[in-house]
């Protein structure tokens, strides 16, 4: 763990990331002058190189933020909306019952570089280039790929081979995996041709909206639309072209949205709207915050009763996601995450580990498909990183950076999507499109039913929090499904267990699979618990005298937490020890 003091000379911030190229490359953009939004945007662009399986250019980009001089914390939204032409009936009429989680078919309209270039424009102080020259100079002239980067392509070797040519060009050279320093050519050529574009006109922000505009209106989104007309294999097992068009993405912008707050005594926490699943934490902190009694941890470990309360409090919430969240105007939100509403919710825990999906509210529907995906096999959910199936589907995983400058501006973001496995690469532009639509639900009726031009609710999350209102801790983690559950880990041991913040990351982990996954195809476990095994033999065997269907994940295996706080004039920086790959640094 990093300190620092900002009011000391040289101070320039803080960067904790999930890949050490990233926080290193954050590092860099803080000493040259630039503020904490500079060096998140040349981090983000960074982690599409050197995390390839988990983030691209054409994926999304959700982010909780503060300026220096406005403590209000916001959100930026850089999440893209749903083709015009993706309609129930449309998959209906291809005889699917789920949208694929591969192929060109779950394409959203990309989300991540206009969100970068939105917060680069209103927020930070460098140019384009300055930001980007990082991921340009890695892409030409080779990055190191971790070991994951060639377990992913290796389990989608034979799609690439037999089905999406495009990719195996790219990821599987002289036919075996990509390893060692990887170039990507084609990838640094699209950078300096939107940097040419966005060169072509003076001033800074008019540089970055000409960027934007160049690959939203331009050449970017012809090659999007051209490629989609092809058809492709996804994990249907059928061949299907896209949705996604040139009108799609020209009227696809990020935005800025208010943040939802909940208070527990001196400490407040933010997620992001119902659109996200980041409410299922402010959900599981309010019916914890009520059992705060029954919870503790002992030598930086949590009990038995910890656990089971936590777990428990995580399946009422995350029915509620599935009963009520969405991209809709309907979402009950102030009920939900309301203290009268978690004190009702939280009469339902029990000293047994409960099997069904209970969501409360004022008559919830699930969809009627859930009971036919009870336990489908789709791998484990048990590690921090993606399980990848042979045609492409991953159950998810993205990457995460926190920065807090000295000045204190500070931001938490999960970029996502766009992963090598999702979807064919587009030759000319070396990236692939997302497949963040799969997690529409096709039955209609419900805050997440698919319907053209909307988004889907997605399980990124990053988070803040506050001490007596003011924002002191940035913080978040990969993991799909388990992101706000293994920040709830993060959240009790720091907030309740009184652990630093490295000591909350190390913390043992733990998460439930008892509901559906937002992923391909969708499948949930009841009563299935994942944990690390350093909760303790004795721990683990009384969560399964309760009825858990205890998982051993290894000791170190669950979740890719970081954080940076600033707070009694102190810097911090924190990140995850498991994998051997998040790095925090900071001066």
């Amino acid at each position: 763990m990093f300190t620092t003091r900002p009011e000391l000379a040289g101070t320039h911030g803080m960067v904790a990331s999930t890949h050490w190229l990233a926080s290193a490359t954050g590092m860099a953009v803080l000493e040259n002058g630039g503020n904490a939004f500079d060096a998140a945007v040349a981090a983000g662009f960074v982690l599409q190189i050197a995390e390839p399986h988990l983030c691209g250019p054409a994926g999304q980009v959700p982010g909780i933020f503060v300026t220096a001089k406005d403590r209000t914390p916001r959100v930026l939204a850089g999440q893209g909306v749903s083709p015009a032409a993706a309609t129930p009936e449309r998959f209906a009429d291809l005889g699917l019952d789920l949208i694929p989680g591969s192929g060109l078919l779950p394409a959203t309209v990309p989300g991540a570089w206009d969100g970068w270039l939105l917060l680069l424009r209103d927020h930070g102080t460098k140019s384009l280039r300055d930001v980007l020259g990082y991921a340009i100079s890695y892409a030409r002239n080779g990055i190191p790929l971790v070991s994951r980067v060639g377990d992913t392509i290796r389990a989608v070797r034979d799609l690439f081979t037999e089905h999406w040519p495009t990719s195996a060009a790219l990821w599987l050279p002289d036919g075996e995996p990509a390893q060692g320093p990887h170039r990507n050519p084609a990838l640094a050529d699209t950078w300096e041709r939107l940097l040419a574009e966005a060169e072509s006109v003076s001033g800074r922000e008019a540089q970055i909206d000409a960027g934007r505009h160049a690959w939203s209106q331009g050449f970017v989104a012809e090659a999007i639309e051209a490629f989609g007309r092809k058809a492709f294999r996804d994990d249907s097992g059928r061949d299907h072209a896209g949705l996604l068009t040139g009108e799609d993405i020209a009227g696809g912008e990020a935005t800025y949205e208010e943040a939802l707050q909940v208070d527990f005594g001196d400490w407040g926490l933010v997620k992001m709207g119902a659109w996200t699943q980041g409410p299922a934490l402010l959900q599981q902190a309010r019916l914890l915050d009520g059992l705060r009694d029954e919870l503790s941890y002992v030598d930086g470990i949590p009990t038995e009763r910890t656990v089971h309360l936590a777990v428990e409090a995580a399946k009422l919430a995350f029915a509620d996601r599935e009963a009520w969240y969405g991209d809709s105007p309907d979402v009950p939100i102030e009920l939900l995450i309301s203290r009268e509403y978690a004190d009702t919710r939280r009469a339902l825990i029990t000293e047994e580990a409960s099997a069904g999906l209970r969501p409360g509210g004022p008559s919830p529907r699930l969809p009627a498909i859930l009971e036919k995906l009870r336990g489908i096999e789709s791998g484990s959910g048990a590690t921090g990183e993606p399980t990848v199936g042979p045609l492409g589907e991953t159950r998810g995983d993205t990457v995460h950076i926190d920065v807090v400058d000295a000045a204190g501006n500070m931001i938490s973001v999960t970029p996502s999507g766009g992963w090598l496995q999702s979807s064919p690469t587009i030759p000319e532009l070396g990236f692939c499109l997302d497949s963040r639509g799969q997690m529409f639900w096709l039955e209609q009726g419900l805050p997440n039913s698919l319907a053209p031009r909307k988004r889907p609710r997605i399980t990124l999350s990053p988070s803040m929090g506050l001490r007596d209102g003011e924002p002191v801790l940035a913080f978040g983690t990969p993991g799909g499904d388990q992101q706000d559950q293994w920040q709830l880990c993060f959240w009790l041991a720091h907030t309740l267990g009184g652990l630093n913040l490295q000591e909350s990351i190390d913390s043992p982990a733990w998460h439930t699979t008892a509901f559906p996954s937002s992923f391909y195809p969708r499948s949930w476990t009841p009563r299935e618990l994942v944990v690390e095994s350093r909760l303790g033999q004795s721990t683990m065997d009384a969560l399964a005298a309760r009825g858990h269907a205890v998982v051993d994940a290894g000791p170190w295996a669950l979740g890719r937490l970081s954080a940076v706080s600033r707070s009694g004039g102190v810097l911090r920086a924190a990140a995850n020890a498991r994998g051997m790959q998040g790095y925090a640094a900071g001066r």
